[in-house]
């Protein structure tokens, strides 16, 4: 059966509120469908089906849409072993960012000024090739890699770690920001705030969604580490910026384990003119000569 947008996000805010978990949710979409969710809806009480018609509308009127795992569009790049950790995608503005080229970036919420010069380089990059950088909208080398994309003329991906209830164009987004060039995601129901495991979350729609992964600075522990270790897992293409001796520990590690160093912008742009393939293995790819 065919839903409306309005009638798909009322499906996903009750999948949210009855379901709760993304485990859940994916197994009901691949047991039953779009229209498994269903049921969900129409078991709601008569007071929590009026808030989440309210919710639908609201978040239609803002433009907001959604994409469920198995429809028509869904991107297959999210499904891992046939599962999603997003089953659910809410998207505002350019959808057909969702899937263009792109390549996922990610680092340090505190970068050094070396990292953050690097983090911009490698935006301009990845965006004079007609790719899209997808990033997680924190700040450090995620804002600048997002706004390298948007002052050099090209697009960008916002991943979310919270839901759209909670989402602000930033302050100095404000002048760059455009619609067209933009679409921002979020897997996460519309009222839930920031919290540290939505963030690690968020990371695998991040390289699940790029071509590659390009790690700029990365700490002994944390999200962006996590992320790099999570795309190799999954056979992504990891490029990991070597800074010699000021080469971060969490790059090191990510190097030990099979990403790929990349010591200027130029080598970066050397290896995305071949389209690195997502799920293939990496050095069969690369100009290692």
């Amino acid at each position: 059966m065919d839903y409306s947008p309005i009638e798909r996000l009322r499906l996903s805010l009750a999948a949210f509120a009855t379901l709760g978990t993304p485990v859940k949710i994916d197994g009901r979409l691949r047991e039953s469908g779009v229209s498994g969710l269903y049921p969900l809806y129409k078991a709601l009480s008569a007071d929590d089906r009026k808030e989440v018609d309210a919710k639908a509308s609201n978040l239609s009127d803002k433009g907001i849409r959604v994409i469920l795992r198995g429809e028509k569009g869904y991107p297959d790049s999210l499904l891992h072993n046939q599962r999603s950790s997003a089953p659910i995608l809410y998207l505002w503005g350019n959808f057909d960012l969702l899937h263009l080229d792109g390549v996922g970036m990610c680092g340090s919420r505190s970068a050094s000024e070396l990292g953050l010069k690097a983090a911009e380089a490698c935006g301009r990059e990845v965006s004079a090739r007609q790719m899209s950088v997808i990033s997680g909208y924190a700040k450090g080398v995620d804002t600048v890699t997002h706004l390298a994309a948007l002052h050099s003329g090209g697009s960008t991906v916002i991943v979310l770690a919270e839901g759209f209830d909670h989402f602000r164009i930033k302050k100095n987004f404000r002048d760059a920001f455009d619609l067209k060039k933009v679409l921002v995601v979020s897997q996460f129901p519309p009222s839930q705030p920031w919290l540290a495991y939505a963030a690690m979350a968020r990371n695998k729609v991040i390289f699940g969604l790029g071509r590659a992964l390009v790690v700029v600075e990365a700490g002994e522990k944390g999200g962006t580490l996590a992320a790099g270790e999570g795309a190799l897992r999954m056979g992504r293409p990891v490029f990991v910026l070597n800074f010699g001796s000021d080469t971060p520990a969490g790059n090191k590690i990510l190097l030990e384990k099979g990403g790929y160093p990349i010591t200027s912008r130029e080598q970066l742009g050397e290896i995305l003119d071949k389209r690195p393939s997502p799920n293939k293995v990496i050095q069969e790819e690369l100009p290692l000569g």
